[in-house]
């Protein structure tokens, strides 16, 4: 765990995927084509935590979505990438566009089009229920699933590592 811990203490940028990540994967269309998404408020609070500790956070996703957009407004994440099959191009152009190595970035994901970033990052998160593949690449496999606490338990273990948990904490008691 000290060799993750010491990977966490050097992260300035968090991207996450959001289907399987972010939700728990499952995605409900009602008759009018309109796509929904459950997310979890927990995992959202310890997003904007995070930010507030001063770690930039990114979403790059297959998928394009309003309500995506609409969910990462309201936790005041800017960085947003959607409609990305490939997410390469995406995760070199937040790298550049922020002036970041890879050391500095972690990424969080569940399934193969996920891995390409995982191999480069370095702090790669697989959620508990992602593919086999996939959590075998990952330097973190976290204890939640997706859309199920696993975005508030990589949160917590980045401000952890950086020392800023107790502080963030303190601020909301």
């Amino acid at each position: 765990m000290q060799e993750i811990f010491d990977r966490a203490a050097h992260i300035r940028l968090v991207i996450f995927d959001v289907d399987g990540v972010l939700t728990d994967g499952s995605l409900y269309l009602g008759d009018d084509g309109q796509e929904y998404k459950a997310f979890n408020s927990r995992d959202g609070h310890g997003m904007v935590l995070l930010q507030e500790s001063g770690v930039v956070i990114g979403i790059i996703t297959g998928r394009t979505s309003q309500v995506v957009r609409i969910r990462m407004e309201s936790l005041g994440i800017s960085h947003l990438y959607q409609g990305c099959r490939d997410k390469l191009p995406a995760y070199e152009a937040l790298k550049s566009d922020l002036g970041l190595a890879d050391t500095e970035i972690a990424y969080v994901g569940d399934d193969l089009v996920d891995l390409p970033i995982m191999r480069r990052v370095g702090l790669a998160i697989a959620v508990a229920d992602a593919h086999h593949l996939v959590r075998g690449h990952a330097h973190l496999c976290t204890q939640a699933g997706g859309g199920r606490g696993a975005a508030r338990e990589v949160c917590e273990l980045i401000m952890e590592a950086q020392g800023t948990w107790q502080r963030m904490v303190s601020s909301h008691a």
